[in-house]
């Protein structure tokens, strides 16, 4: 856990080096998470009154990766902290592109655990959908899948095909 928190001191002062105004009201001791299984990082803003804190997560996935996968992880979580990042805007952009040129990471606002060098667990690869309903094209013959019932799957009469021909429920 150390060795996680001297990274994360790290990747502070890489991102001050830059001028980048993160925030000084970070929780110090990084969380990790071991529920988190879909995601690497989160970065939560923890509002009291006027006051804004951040706590930032990792997930127990990343605790075996490259110590610049880790770094790069919690500079991404670390660049939510600045004004006007909540979110994976053009601001927050233009601070990974320096943050990337800079230190040669590589920055996104998505990752995949392939592109991280995680070996993706079994139990974590997407599951097939389970088809509920299906609805055919009377037309064209497109097989049309849905989980859940719908005013499509209700009333297959009332919409159309791309191919402009009638819907038929058969399950």
């Amino acid at each position: 856990m150390e060795y996680i928190n001297d990274l994360y001191e790290k990747v502070l002062e890489e991102a001050r080096d830059l001028k980048i105004p993160v925030s000084d009201q970070i929780k110090n001791d990084i969380t990790i998470n071991r529920r988190a299984r879909s995601r690497f990082g989160c970065c939560k803003k923890i509002r009291k009154g006027s006051r804004e804190t951040f706590e930032i997560e990792l997930s127990y996935r990343l605790l075996d990766c490259e110590e610049k996968v880790i770094k790069q992880t919690l500079a991404h979580e670390v660049l939510h902290t600045c004004p006007g990042c909540d979110n994976h805007g053009a601001l927050w952009k233009a601070y990974a592109g320096r943050m990337n040129e800079r230190y040669g990471y590589h920055i996104k606002r998505t990752e995949t655990a392939e592109g991280l060098g995680i070996k993706e667990e079994t139990a974590l690869r997407k599951r097939p959908q389970k088809e509920n309903y299906v609805l055919v094209c009377k037309n064209c013959g497109v097989r049309i899948s849905r989980t859940r019932m719908s005013n499509v799957v209700k009333h297959p009469s009332h919409y159309r095909c791309k191919c402009g021909g009638k819907l038929e429920r058969i399950r």
